[in-house]
């Protein structure tokens, strides 16, 4: 199982929508990303607007692409793109780039 964390940064102004829209998560986006293999999905938001994202996976690239081959995550990534800062034109789920793991206490 492959244990990913990414970092995003939410705009300033937009944090306590993007909070609000995590209240209540479509059902179906919830549903996509179990059948494409994310699990202990988390994320965590500072209150600058640093978001980490934990999840866990038995392969990521596959979980991703699983996903970007959803309409529910098309439109999900749409809606809050504007969300986030610097994407340069991608969508966030495009802009998670994994971190490296440096230790793990099991």
């Amino acid at each position: 199982m492959q244990r990913v964390c990414f970092l995003l940064k939410v705009r300033q102004d937009r944090l306590i929508e993007y909070r609000q829209r995590h209240t209540t998560v479509w059902p179906e986006m919830v549903d996509a990303l179990s059948a494409c293999g994310w699990h202990n999905y988390s994320l965590f938001l500072r209150k600058d607007g640093l978001l980490v994202g934990y999840l866990e996976t038995e392969d990521f690239a596959a979980a991703v692409a699983d996903m970007e081959a959803t309409e529910v995550n098309a439109r999900w990534q749409a809606e809050m793109a504007d969300f986030f800062e610097a994407l340069d034109g991608q969508r966030p789920d495009a802009a998670m780039r994994p971190l490296t793991e440096v230790f793990h206490l099991a």
